[in-house]
């Protein structure tokens, strides 16, 4: 993006960009590997999502309960796109992720035996949910990191917003440039230098103008990473909580979440009449997953012309509300709410990302060397909906994953730390995505010469690229949005892409969205303006980015599955079991491909550098595929009639290869070697789908 450039830096080994569960995890375990470790966060160091979390952490530690029956559980919830794979390596490995969790100093609630206090939540048939002061989970997991983190004297960034990747010559990661805000000894545009960059930068849920994010949800990890030519999956799948405080129909910003626990304890969903709505709608009646309950509410206020729901647990009485749920009663009663005497009002709002940055089950981008988990990761594990209080967990589990693969390429040796300073190529910004209803229709801007900071962007592989801005003119190479445009991206989304979405919302939101983007370009081109460098534009910008590829991908996908509800298209439909794939590529092409299993398929192998379409091609002609790799891919169209998608049959060839099996193709590798199949060759991620030129939607 458009910024100044940096005016410090520091070297390390590894840059974590977050202070989540999943940052702080991975930052931890890395330093305790003896490698040089810096944590950078936008805010505070515990100012992240992890501190609002309520509910708990979810894993099978009760008596009787199984790693199976949580895969079981988490499969349902995700409606058929989960990857198996990804969840059972949640599952198995998530109770002693747990544990070492506690061991690091995090006390969850006890009960009077001094085992863990174990609730239950939506979609679940077991008590598995571990919680920390009623329901200040999140509060006491982050508590407990920041405290493990400062303890090691791990050094942090705070108050700094993270721009763009750095690259080497060979295109692996090799930091990323950010803006520190406020007094400290860092100041102003920066740089860590790290051969190794781990994404935890949470969700971005404030690209909706009410959700239960915090303020700092902007989505910057996952358009740094598009900028950066990393495939990012699943956007369209926004998990709406069913049961956010009703502060009114013009409530903005982050909005008092009531969490799932509430109804585990045994609090009912019920109209203005007092009608238990849920029972009859599904088994677990309010306690269903998380798309079910949210979609039976919606129902209920269509059909009754309300604005709301209510949640009753007046039942629970005084003391069960102050000693359960403390946070929530403080929430209702400043709100001038009291759920100990009256049903409090409920509607759905934005709160979890299910898609983001595609990964592998070490956590591994398709840009080498960068890394993403937490919400901002797209790993397989969550599907089409996110089953309640898996988030904790897999932020937990993927984060101790990437540290130990760290640890393994740092044996191996890396590049050197600073990259190698090269010409940028063309690439644009932000917007700098395509309209989202076909493939790009302008050449996309340059960026600025310089270190390669990756800025982004594909243009139409026919078209050269160009930029209306003159020759050795002083004006940015692509536009900023001024920092205004932040609350009309916001009711664009809430207007046309929310619970509810039709291909007319949809497509109004698409060119509401284009038009922000062209005002921008215009006032650059034909008047030499654009916002002021800033974290209000950066963030600005980066809601356009992420608003876009996520309409882009609800508009493709035509049915019903999950937390993605399409009006015009109500059932889900066999054909969409897959997953939409966007990648903004090297050529700065828009490349679509769609997945056909059921599984979800693990990222590119980490040796090529970003180059020519010809380094993405799947294995030629004639040779098995690997267990892990795409088959084929079919291009972003919607499938034929009577023509089964393109790509691999749902069956075991289909599915990702677990870590440490062989076939897989070693760092360094051209692209068409034979893999390596000796014993113990290194795992790493497969070969991607193949590209195809972007037809009518894209994700």
């Amino acid at each position: 993006m458009h910024a100044p450039a940096p005016g410090w830096s520091l070297a390390a080994d590894v840059v974590v960009v977050g202070s989540g569960v999943a940052g702080l995890t991975a930052a931890l375990r890395c330093a305790a590997a003896g490698l040089e470790t810096v944590v950078v966060t936008k805010a505070r160091l515990d100012a992240g999502s992890t501190r609002w979390a309520q509910g708990g952490i979810a894993a099978a530690l009760g008596d009787g309960d199984t790693p199976e029956q949580h895969l079981d559980d988490t499969l349902v919830a995700g409606a058929g796109l989960c990857d198996e794979d990804a969840v059972r390596l949640l599952v198995t490995e998530g109770p002693d992720a747990v544990r070492r969790l506690i061991d690091t100093g995090a006390h969850f609630d006890e009960s009077a035996d001094g085992a863990l206090a174990l609730t239950r939540e939506g979609g679940h048939h077991r008590r598995r949910i571990a919680h920390a002061g009623g329901d200040a989970t999140g509060a006491e997991i982050s508590r407990a990191l920041v405290d493990a983190v400062r303890a090691r004297g791990i050094p942090t960034v705070e108050n700094a917003l993270v721009l763009d990747l750095l690259t080497d010559a060979e295109g692996h990661a090799a930091g990323v440039t950010l803006h520190v805000m406020g007094e400290g000894q860092h100041d102003g545009v920066g740089a860590v230098h790290a051969p190794s960059v781990v994404l935890a930068t949470g969700g971005m849920g404030q690209v909706y103008s009410a959700t239960t994010n915090p303020a700092v949800s902007t989505g910057d990890g996952v358009a740094l990473a598009l900028r950066a030519g990393a495939e990012v999956s699943d956007l369209e799948f926004v998990q709406f909580h069913p049961t956010v405080l009703f502060l009114g129909p013009d409530a903005e910003g982050q909005q008092p979440l009531v969490s799932e626990a509430v109804r585990g304890e045994g609090a009912h969903l019920v109209d203005a009449d007092g009608v238990r709505f849920m029972v009859g709608q599904h088994e677990l009646a309010e306690l269903a997953p998380r798309d079910i309950v949210a979609k039976g509410i919606m129902r209920r206020m269509r059909e009754q012309g309300t604005e709301h729901m209510y949640l009753d647990a007046r039942h629970f009485g005084a003391d069960m509300w102050e000693r359960r749920f403390p946070t929530i009663l403080a929430a209702c009663r400043a709100h001038g709410m009291d759920p100990v005497t009256e049903p409090v009002p409920v509607a759905p709002a934005a709160h979890y990302a299910s898609g983001g940055v595609r990964t592998d089950a070490d956590g591994r981008t398709t840009v080498p060397g960068l890394y993403a988990c937490g919400e901002v990761a797209c790993t397989g594990v969550h599907g089409a909906n996110r089953l309640a209080s898996n988030s904790l967990l897999e932020g937990l589990v993927y984060a101790e994953r990437i540290a130990a693969d760290i640890v393994r390429a740092d044996a191996a040796g890396h590049p050197a730390r600073v990259p190698v300073a090269t010409a940028r190529p063309d690439a644009p910004t932000d917007a700098d995505l395509p309209a989202p209803t076909d493939v790009p229709t302008r050449p996309d801007e340059p960026a600025e010469s310089g270190v390669r900071t990756h800025t982004g962007g594909p243009t139409r592989p026919d078209v050269p690229a160009h930029t209306d801005v003159p020759a050795g003119s002083d004006m940015p190479a692509y536009p900023l949005l001024g920092a205004d445009a932040r609350f009309r991206i916001q009711r664009i989304m809430t207007d046309g892409a929310g619970v509810l979405r039709s291909a007319k919302s949809l497509a109004r939101a698409a060119a509401q969205l284009q038009e922000l983007h062209d005002a921008a370009r215009g006032d650059l081109v034909e008047h030499g303006k654009t916002a002021e460098p800033g974290v209000d534009t950066w963030e600005t910008t980066n809601l356009l980015c992420v608003a876009r590829v996520l309409v882009a991908a609800a508009l493709r996908r035509e049915e019903t599955r999950g937390c993605h509800w399409r009006e015009d298209h109500a059932d889900a439909v066999d054909d969409w079991r897959r997953h939409i794939v966007v990648r903004l590529a090297a050529d700065r092409a828009l490349t679509l491909t769609t997945t056909r299993a059921e599984n979800f398929p693990p990222t590119l192998e980490r040796a090529p550098a970003p180059g020519p379409a010809s380094a993405l091609a799947p294995v030629p002609d004639g040779t098995p595929p690997r267990p892990d790799a795409y088959a084929d891919a079919a291009p972003a169209g919607t499938p034929r009639a009577g023509t089964a998608p393109a790509g691999p049959a749902d069956d075991a060839s289909a599915r990702p290869t677990p870590a440490g099996s062989t076939g897989n193709t070693p760092p360094g590798t051209p692209p068409h070697a034979p893999a390596d199949t000796s014993p113990g060759a290194p795992h790493g991620p497969s070969t991607a789908d193949r590209p195809t030129a972007a037809r009518p939607q894209e994700h």
